[in-house]
């Protein structure tokens, strides 16, 4: 028995030990988080974000999207949004280039339990005074999954958002997320 307290002691000081060694070689390296300022040059403080541009088959959800991104620039803070692109410092256009709906699992029936929608857009973001492109991304990815409801088939991007209203709010949520942040904070 003691045996085994003791190396319960050992472990629990060695462990202690090793943290406080990260701890300070952490502290000491200069060691932060990637992304915590903004790239963005500091006269740029009105942001132009006109309704993006639909390229897909679901009605309005250009107007969802632009929205989302817009609330989200808002939520940061810093820069004034606008729908309009003059007198801006900046414009951020987007546009949503496809929207894909598949089968992800199967029941012992052979109809599909849960499928999954992709979206695909691309978005650009352009300083007015300098005119160049500050960042863009030509191929962003979204994914959603949902569960199929009363064994209905959902192949079509329509009937997805019928069924999971959800799913669009998520898939909008994530997309300005991931906009904003890679803008704001130079990942």
């Amino acid at each position: 028995m003691t045996d085994r307290a003791g190396r319960r002691r050992f472990l629990r000081a060695a462990g202690a030990s090793a943290l406080g060694v990260c701890a300070g070689v952490l502290s000491g390296c200069g060691y932060s988080l990637a992304g915590r300022g903004s790239f963005l040059p500091d006269y740029i403080k009105v942001i132009g974000i006109p309704t993006f541009v639909n390229r897909t088959t679901l009605f309005n959800i250009e107007t969802q999207m632009t929205e989302k991104v817009r609330a989200e620039f808002i939520g940061r803070g810093k820069y004034r949004i606008v729908p309009d692109t003059q007198n801006v410092d900046a414009v951020l256009a987007g546009e949503l280039t496809g929207v894909n709906i598949a089968p992800l699992s199967f029941t012992n029936q052979q109809l599909a339990s849960r499928y999954t929608i992709t979206m695909s857009a691309r978005v650009e973001l352009r300083d007015q005074r300098e005119n160049k492109v500050l960042w863009e991304n030509p191929s962003l990815i979204f994914r959603q999954e949902y569960e199929a409801t009363g064994g209905q088939a959902a192949t079509d991007p329509t009937a997805f958002f019928g069924q999971d209203q959800n799913a669009l709010e998520r898939m909008t949520t994530e997309f300005s997320r991931s906009i904003v942040s890679a803008i704001l904070e130079a990942f």
